[in-house]
């Protein structure tokens, strides 16, 4: 979901002006075949039926983009928690060996922060100098294990063992968004209320200014949500802030 069409601002534009263009789409079926009264009670029912059913839809999936947005939050918590855990156990290996894994997590410490706050090109880019970085620590860690294993160096090795993993779950999550299907449903489902409202309006000038008012809204809705759901691509961002005060601490 990194492409230019997934953008926010992108997202905004297009839904505004496939909805403008399916109100104009409804305008056009009304002068072609109008309704009388009785139906026009009929269609009353749909349309309001049919706005309930599209307002449901952008909020269950306005709770599914802020719930993956606090996911992401969380994890760099517990990713900044990991890090510093493993920095503090690294003064039971022997002091040679402590030096080495400290300097590995500070380094790498830096490529996490560098993560976050990089677009998605230049978090592609890190991603094999992460992959590097954490074999070079568990290496650091599984020497000592090696030579003297009991239970205290176990520690250590499960405190690297946490970093890894908590950069895996951070990673999967970034991944994780909105599904597809949820948001094409919810897209067709505006598409065809804006046509039922055009459609059902009057003539008047007013009447056809106040089409605009819907496609406004929900093209509002629709580029919050993907502001949301993409943190590197809009206005929202991730902000690194526990793995930031870990590093100024470790300085």
């Amino acid at each position: 979901m990194d492409t230019i069409f997934f953008r926010p601002v992108s997202v905004f534009l297009f839904t505004l002006v496939a909805l403008l263009v399916a109100g104009w789409l409804g305008s056009w079926l009304r002068r072609r075949a109008g309704l009388d009264e009785k139906q026009q009670e009929d269609f009353s029912l749909i349309l309001a039926a049919t706005l309930t059913l599209l307002g449901l839809l952008i909020g269950f999936s306005f709770s599914m983009a802020a719930n993956r947005y606090d996911q992401r939050k969380n994890l760099e918590e517990a990713e900044a928690n990991a890090i510093g855990t493993e920095y503090l156990r690294a003064d039971l290996l022997p002091a040679a060996d402590a030096d080495k894994v400290r300097d590995a997590l500070k380094r790498y410490l830096d490529l996490r922060v560098r993560y976050y706050v990089a677009d998605a090109e230049g978090a592609r880019v890190l991603d094999p100098a992460t992959a590097r970085l954490q074999a070079e620590l568990w290496t650091a860690v599984v020497g000592p294990a090696k030579r003297q294993p009991d239970p205290v160096v176990a520690l250590v090795v499960a405190g690297m063992n946490d970093v890894i993993n908590a950069q895996g779950y951070t990673q999967a999550a970034w991944w994780n968004h909105v599904p597809m299907s949820a948001v094409t449903l919810m897209g067709a489902i505006a598409f065809m209320c804006n046509v039922l409202i055009g459609y059902g309006a009057k003539a008047a000038p007013l009447h056809k200014r106040l089409l605009t008012i819907l496609p406004l809204f929900v093209a509002l809705a629709f580029a919050l949500i993907f502001d949301i759901d993409t943190p590197r691509l809009g206005l929202i961002k991730i902000v690194p802030q526990n793995l930031v005060a870990l590093q100024g601490s470790l300085k």
